[in-house]
C-alpha cells in the first residue's frame, strides 16, 4: 500500500461527498484523514489515504472524476502525514513560542510551500491568495510572500497561516524585549513591550511628568492625551511601544517611569520618548532609543524619523548619541531628525 494526498472540489450539496468516496472504495483505496476547505466554487476535500500499489496517480484521479470530484491534485506523501493537524498546528505554535525566528519555516512546513520571503513592503491591498501565491501581513512589519504550484491555496489555509505569522510577531516582541536595564549610575530598570493592561500605569506616567515634559513630548498641549490615544500608543497598529519599569523587593513592578514609541508608516518608522522629570538625564532615554533603532532594523524600515521642538536640547543629544548620520531639516520651531537605517530581517 501507497500513502496519497488527494485534494478535489465537491459540490457543497447533500450525497456528493459519500458518491466520491464510494468511487475511492471501490479501487480499494482506504481514506485516513480527510480536511474540508470551504471555498466559493465548492468544498475542497483534502485527502490522506492508503492506495494499493497498483494504483498510479492518473488511476486516483479517474477514481476522483469518477466521483463528480473536479480540479483534482494527486501527490505521494509521507508517515508525517499520518499526524493529526491540529496537533501538528499546535506543534509549530510552540515551536514559534521558543523561537519566533522560524515564522517562515513553520510556514513552509505547514502549507507545503516551495518558497517563503519575508519583505520589507507592507502586505497592504496585496494580503490574500491566488492559486498558487500567498500573501501575509507582518504584525511586525512587512509581510511574507508564498508560492505554491500545487495543490491551490485555499481561504482556509490562509486563516491559518495569518494566524501562525501573528503569533510568531507576538512571541518575537514579548521575548526579545523583556530585559534588565542597568543605568551608567547602577540602577536597574525592566524594560518591556507595553499591553493595552499597561493604560493606568501611562496614565500614571502622564500625571508625574512636569507640563514641560509632556509638550515636549508631543508637541503641542501640556495635558495628558485621552485614554484612547493613549491605548493606539501602548498597541500600535505597525511598530512597538516599550515602558521602563521600576523593580522593587521581590521582583514586583514598581511604576511606570518611561515610555518609548515606534510608530512605522510604510518603510518609515517615526520614534518619540516619554522619560518621568526624575529619571532624566540618567541615560534613560539613550537606551530605549537604541533598543527602538535595533527594533526598526530587524524589521527592515528603511529610516527612523524624530520630530522634536528646536530648542528641545536633551532630546536632540540623545539623537546625536546614536553615532549615526542624519539628516535635519526645519519649519519654525520644529525639526524632523531623520536617521537612515542599514539593516534588514533574515529572508528564509
Amino acid at each position: 500500500m501507497t500513502l496519497w494526498r488527494i485534494r478535489a472540489t465537491v459540490d457543497d450539496r447533500p450525497g456528493y461527498l459519500s458518491v466520491l468516496t464510494a468511487s475511492l472504495a471501490l479501487r480499494g483505496v482506504n481514506i485516513l484523514t480527510v480536511q474540508v476547505h470551504t471555498t466559493e466554487r465548492g468544498a475542497v476535500d483534502d485527502f490522506l489515504v492508503d492506495a494499493p500499489d497498483t494504483l498510479d496517480e492518473a488511476d486516483l484521479v479517474a477514481a476522483v472524476e469518477r466521483g463528480r470530484g473536479r480540479d483534482c491534485w494527486v501527490a505521494r506523501s509521507e508517515a508525517r502525514g499520518l499526524a493529526d493537524q491540529p496537533t501538528r498546528v499546535l506543534g509549530l505554535a510552540t515551536g514559534l513560542v521558543r523561537d519566533p525566528d522560524l515564522t517562515g519555516e513553520a510556514l513552509r512546513t505547514l502549507l507545503g510551500a516551495d518558497s517563503v520571503t519575508w519583505r520589507p513592503k507592507p502586505a497592504g491591498s496585496r494580503a490574500g491568495i491566488t492559486t498558487t501565491s500567498m500573501v501575509l501581513a507582518d504584525p511586525g512589519g512587512g509581510s511574507y510572500d508564498l508560492r505554491r504550484a500545487a495543490p491551490g491555496f485555499t481561504p482556509a489555509e490562509y486563516a491559518r497561516a495569518q494566524a501562525l505569522v501573528e503569533l510568531g510577531a507576538t512571541a518575537a516582541r514579548r521575548a526579545a524585549e523583556q530585559v534588565t536595564l542597568v543605568l551608567p549610575d547602577g540602577s536597574e530598570l525592566g524594560v518591556r513591550p507595553a499591553t493595552g493592561d499597561d493604560l493606568p500605569g501611562v496614565v500614571e506616567l502622564h500625571e508625574r511628568c512636569s507640563a514641560r515634559t509632556r509638550h515636549r513630548r508631543y508637541l503641542g498641549g501640556a495635558t495628558t492625551p485621552p485614554p484612547a490615544r493613549l491605548r493606539r500608543l501602548l498597541e500600535p497598529a505597525r511598530g512597538v511601544t516599550l515602558l521602563a519599569t521600576t523593580t522593587g523587593s521581590g521582583g514586583a513592578a514598581e511604576p511606570v517611569v518611561a515610555m518609548a514609541n515606534l510608530l512605522a508608516e510604510g518603510e518609515m518608522a517615526e520614534v518619540a520618548l516619554l522619560v518621568c522629570d526624575d529619571w532624566q538625564r540618567r541615560g534613560l532615554g539613550s537606551a530605549l532609543l537604541r533598543r527602538l533603532v535595533r527594533h526598526a532594523e530587524q524589521a527592515g524600515y528603511a529610516a527612523l524619523v524624530l520630530h522634536t521642538q528646536a530648542e528641545n536640547t536633551p532630546m536632540l543629544r540623545t539623537a546625536r548619541r546614536l553615532s549615526r548620520p542624519s539628516a535635519m531639516d526645519r519649519d519654525g520651531s520644529l525639526l524632523t531628525v531623520t536617521v537612515p537605517l542599514s539593516g534588514e530581517r533574515a529572508r528564509v
